[in-house]
């Protein structure tokens, strides 16, 4: 077969495979279709299928196929990273600055201590660390990566729940928001390349005069304009960051970042955010799969990504829990928002993927943060369907 016809093969796998399941196997309750379209990356990676049928997964994902794949994937998770930043609404954070930061500070805080404790357990216990990481680096970055919520998929889950438009809904945006940049902020400073600081100091300066000018113009252009101006700034920031040895990811955050939601429609920006979805990141699951490695062992695997969903979610729940206190929250609301910020999906993946590219991780620790990824969005809807039916009055609290 033609190096093409092994490319439909794969791309028939990918978008076949998922949605049979997930649709036959009415799933969507405890496993939404992003869900599955992981798992099935995963399963259809070098350590289970490639394991289980080695000479057919060779025939199919030879070099130039998996080359062809990377092509797509990181178009498409560029163009979802900058949505995400788009989404950020930093006027309703500052607005309910105190309760937002006690909130978004205790909930990111909790998760990230015990998970860089873990993070030191795995440097003591050796096999996990990256081959061009620094100890603190590597501790930083498994701290940082059980912290993770994921904005874009938490969108989708409270909406598909119906209270994304509600004022708890909003709330969780805000905690979300705000958790996101430290997490893109902390990445930015664990990747920081010494060697290369004058060209990050330049690719900073030139972001930041670039971006106020990007904002007076996008002020004068119609909407339809704004659409293409924003993808040519998608690009050159993405560029820039990957350039001055950050991550093509961190430029496409911050991309998103400086630009308004306001000067698009609404329906539009949800649109783009839902054919990006559907279109192109079941790509980048299938090429995320091909990453995941099982090199320490699959129980081993298993467990310490067993561990570090432990200390994920529950220190999501500790965090969640002290700000209640402080805030003096009512029974019942800190478990739910707690279980609500527990969603890593996406964005824990694309945090992992650029450890893994720029070595702080291996790829026995990618697989275990995947893994602890799958988990904590699944457990999302089960565990916050039936507390959201029995404190409906929550979803109208605004903070």
């Amino acid at each position: 077969m033609t190096t093409v016809e092994l490319f439909l093969v794969a791309m028939l796998v990918v978008f076949s495979l998922p949605y049979l399941v997930w649709r036959l196997g009415r799933t969507d309750y405890w496993a939404p279709l992003v869900v599955v379209q992981i798992v099935a990356g995963i399963l259809l990676g070098p350590g289970v299928l490639g394991a289980a049928i080695p000479e057919w997964h060779a025939a199919v994902f030879t070099p130039a196929v998996i080359q062809a794949l990377n092509g797509v994937a990181w178009w498409a998770v560029m163009l979802f990273v900058f949505i995400a930043g788009i989404e950020l609404d930093l006027s309703q954070t500052w607005r309910h600055r105190r309760e937002t930061a006690v909130t978004a500070g205790l909930a990111m805080a909790s998760p990230l201590l015990l998970g860089a404790a873990v993070g030191y357990g795995m440097l003591v216990l050796g096999g996990w660390k990256g081959s061009q990481a620094m100890d603190w680096q590597f501790v930083a970055g498994i701290g940082m990566a059980c912290s993770v919520t994921a904005l874009p998929i938490l969108v989708l889950l409270m909406d598909k729940m119906g209270f994304l438009r509600q004022p708890l809904g909003q709330r969780i945006l805000r905690y979300a928001s705000l958790d996101d940049i430290a997490i893109w902020a902390v990445l930015a400073v664990i990747l920081m390349d010494w060697q290369r600081i004058g060209r990050q100091a330049i690719f900073l300066v030139l972001y930041a005069a670039c971006g106020w000018l990007l904002r007076r113009l996008m002020e004068r252009l119609p909407e339809r304009d704004r659409w293409f101006v924003a993808l040519i700034w998608l690009i050159i920031c993405a560029l820039g960051a990957d350039w001055c040895g950050l991550h093509f990811m961190i430029g496409a955050f911050l991309a998103g970042a400086v630009i308004d939601a306001r000067w698009f429609n609404t329906e539009r920006l949800d649109q783009l955010r839902d054919n990006v979805l559907l279109v192109l990141m079941p790509v980048f699951f299938l090429s995320t799969g091909l990453r995941t490695q099982w090199d320490l062992g699959g129980w081993t695997v298993l467990l310490m990504g067993l561990a570090l969903l432990v200390v994920a979610v529950g220190g999501k729940l500790v965090g969640v829990g002290l700000a209640a206190r402080v805030l003096g929250w009512q029974r019942g609301e800190a478990s739910l928002v707690g279980w609500l910020l527990q969603t890593k999906g996406l964005i824990e993946i694309i945090f992992a993927s650029v450890l893994l590219d720029k070595g702080v991780i291996n790829q026995a620790t990618f697989t275990a943060l995947l893994l602890m990824a799958v988990g904590s969005t699944m457990l999302t809807v089960p565990l916050v369907t039936p507390r959201v039916a029995q404190l409906k009055g929550l979803l109208r609290k605004a903070g």
